[in-house]
């Protein structure tokens, strides 16, 4: 598998586990539809629900994909092992 398709994968996982961890911090915090835990109750880090953390490290994990393709394409390299 070249660097490039390694990237676009990356990029895709990335923007899958954004979406899915996105709908679930929109519920926990937003929707109200049980309401956040109080903070230090099960299923909290630090006050939230474990995925608003998952949602932020799949967008730094989607942005630094998205700049190695970016950074691929302008070397024009096209993905050199």
């Amino acid at each position: 598998m070249t660097t490039k398709r390694a990237l676009q994968v990356i990029a895709v996982i990335g923007v899958l586990g954004m979406t899915f961890s996105g709908v679930l911090t929109y519920r926990e915090l937003f929707a109200g539809a049980a309401g956040c835990p109080a903070p230090g109750a099960a299923g909290t880090v630090f006050g939230y629900p474990a995925c608003v953390y998952g949602f932020f490290m799949y967008l730094v994990l989607t942005a630094v994909a998205i700049t190695g393709l970016r950074g691929a394409q302008d070397r024009g390299t096209g993905g050199t092992p």
